[in-house]
Order: structure tokens, then sequence, then C-alpha cells
């Protein structure tokens, strides 16, 4: 476990040398992942980079949840493209109850498909939990997004720790987590080391790096220049390294950086992608995540099998 002034001394090498030691904990092989927007939009939630936000009018196309079989052929597309994982994916504080049935069925037709599920549907109670393992659900998604101490100036409807419970409750009920977050949202560098070993503190199995794409008519619309592709890169690294054990995988934002800096972290610090369109953003296509993985000498992971329907 490195100690905050160990990870700062780090962090403000020059760049080729802390790639250099982040890479000593990076694998060859990229897991890749897909996700569905479940439900889209309409979220009660004030998080200001949130397009989803029904707190800012940002005209994003929003609907209800969708069907199962929906889910279900959006998953086999995944898998065709590679895909370890298919998470599904709603807004909102927390599950609808109204619905929370309907996603267990989703969850189990995802597993009949021979892809692993995953998850990210809000901030759980201990009932939800419970019946999302005895579902099948090999992996749940949810974000602390930030630091403690900057968690405050992100969002006021729900605290960091709401967050950070749920995520000791998915790994309580035998889950893999998927924990990450969301940077160049004004933290500074301290605060980027925080993340770092609050992460380290949680032991996710996977820490998705989500860098901020500002979001017309939310709060942070002009944060643009809250971060550059170099502390991008140096921050991915410090996550790297503060949490070898862990994939930490390119999100949402990672079209911020160039091909050359895409490239350098995937040789460096990442090991999973998170492949194809966002929840209001668009990605790289699959095929073109699979030719640059190809490129760079690395390996995709699939350990998935596709199950007669």
């Amino acid at each position: 476990m490195f100690s905050k002034n160990e990870l700062s001394r780090l962090y403000h090498l020059e760049l080729g040398e802390l790639l250099k030691i982040s890479s000593q904990f990076c694998s060859d092989n990229i897991e890749f992942c897909s996700l569905i927007s479940a439900r889209t939009g309409k979220c009660s939630q004030d998080c200001k980079y949130c397009a989803q936000s029904s707190h800012y009018r940002t005209d994003i196309e929003t609907h209800p949840l969708v069907s199962i079989e929906r889910v279900k052929s959006a998953a086999l597309r995944a898998k065709e493209h590679s895909a370890d994982r298919f998470a599904i994916v709603t807004s909102g504080k927390t599950p609808d109850e109204s619905d929370f049935d309907s996603m267990l069925d989703m969850i189990k037709a995802v597993n009949e498909t021979g892809i692993k599920s995953c998850a990210s549907i809000g901030i759980l109670n201990e009932a939800q939990a419970k019946s999302l393992a005895q579902s099948g659900l090999k992996r749940f998604h949810h974000n602390i997004n930030t630091c403690k101490s900057y968690h405050p100036s992100i969002c006021t409807t729900h605290s960091y720790e709401d967050r950070l419970k749920t995520a000791l409750l998915v790994k309580e009920y035998g889950m893999e987590l998927c924990c990450g977050v969301i940077i160049g949202m004004g933290e500074t560098v301290e605060q980027r080391i925080e993340i770092a070993l609050e992460l380290a503190g949680i032991h996710p199995e996977s820490i998705p790096i989500n860098i901020l794409m500002p979001i017309p008519k939310t709060p942070f619309e002009n944060y643009l220049d809250k971060i550059d592709e170099e502390n991008i890169l140096r921050t991915i690294a410090i996550i790297k390294i503060a949490n070898p054990d862990s994939i930490v995988r390119f999100c949402g934002g990672r079209m911020r950086l160039s091909e050359k800096n895409q490239e350098l972290a995937l040789q460096n610090c990442i090991e999973g992608i998170l492949t194809g369109d966002y929840l209001t953003t668009t990605g790289k296509s699959p095929e073109d995540d699979i030719k640059m993985v190809k490129k760079l000498g690395k390996k995709i992971k699939c350990t998935t099998t596709l199950k007669a329907l």
C-alpha cells in the first residue's frame, strides 16, 4: 500500500518514468465490456456532470425501461464483438421497485447468452443486493465518482457514504465490484491521489476511468480545461499503481485523448475497455478497439461462451 506522499512523488515524475512504473503492474490482457442504457434520463439527483439529471435541461432523449428481448439482443451483439461482460444501466438514485423484478429477469437473460452479467442501477439497500446476487449477477457497477473531500462539490442529493455503502454491500453479497471515477471535474492533483487511495481501500475488481465530457446546460459545461491529456495519463497511472490487482478500464470520455495517448495508456496502465457507445455520449466502435489492441500486441481477454438459445 502506497502512502499519499509516495503517490504524490510518483505523480510528479517525468511522464515516461511514471508510465514505466505503472506498466510493471499492467497485464497484456485487455478485457472488453459493453452496456445498454436500459432506462435513460429523468434522474432526481443533481450530479453536476450528468446529462440525465432532471435538474438540468439538456434535451437528451429519454426512455422508460426497455424490454428483456432488447437487452438480450444487445448482449449477443456485445459477445460477437469480443466483450467479456455486458452491463444493464438505468438512471435514477436507486432501483425502481416497480420494475426491479424485470431487472432481475434481464440479468438472468444476459447470463443465458453466455456473457457475464453486470448491472449499474443505483444505490442499493441490503435486500436489493441480496436479490441481485441470488439472480446470478456477476458484477455490480457503482462509482465513487470522486474523492470524499470533493464529493460535496459534485452532488448534494446523496452522499459519498451512500455510494461507499453500496460498494461494500456488493462485496458483502459475493458479487464482483466495478467502482471508479470521473476525472477532470475540477479536483486538484492532491484529490486525484486521494481518489487512488480511496479506491485501494475499497479494492474493486474493476476501476472504470471516465474523463469528463462537459455537457451543455449542466453546471460543468465549461469544464473542458480542468484537466489536460498529460494529467489524464498521470492520474490513470497513479490509480493503477495504487490498485495493482484491479483492472483499470477506459470508459466515457477517453476520446478526449489523442490516438497516441490512448495507446500509451493501453501499453502502460489500462487493462479494460468499455467499448462502443456510452450512456449519452459516443465512443469508439468495437472494430476500432479490436484493431488498436492487436496493433499494440495485446490480447483480448474473453472467457465467455455463446450458448444455444
